[in-house]
């Protein structure tokens, strides 16, 4: 069974979307250059979602 964790070795910010992007086996910076671009438009809905994803999802080395 999978889980989602912060990634600790691909982050670039929190390891969220590298988290994201090792759990779905998708390319992390292909997520970071999707989230960018939706992050134009609606800068304060994303950011606010990407820290409380930072705050809520535990780090990858936590077992």
């Amino acid at each position: 069974m999978k889980k989602l964790y912060r990634s600790e070795t691909n982050k670039i910010l929190a390891g969220v979307l590298g988290g994201i992007g090792e759990y779905l086996n998708v390319d992390p910076t292909l997520l970071r250059i999707i989230f960018l671009i939706l992050l134009i438009p609606s800068f304060s809905t994303l950011a606010i979602v990407y820290l409380i994803a930072a705050f809520i999802m535990p780090r990858g080395d936590v077992y």
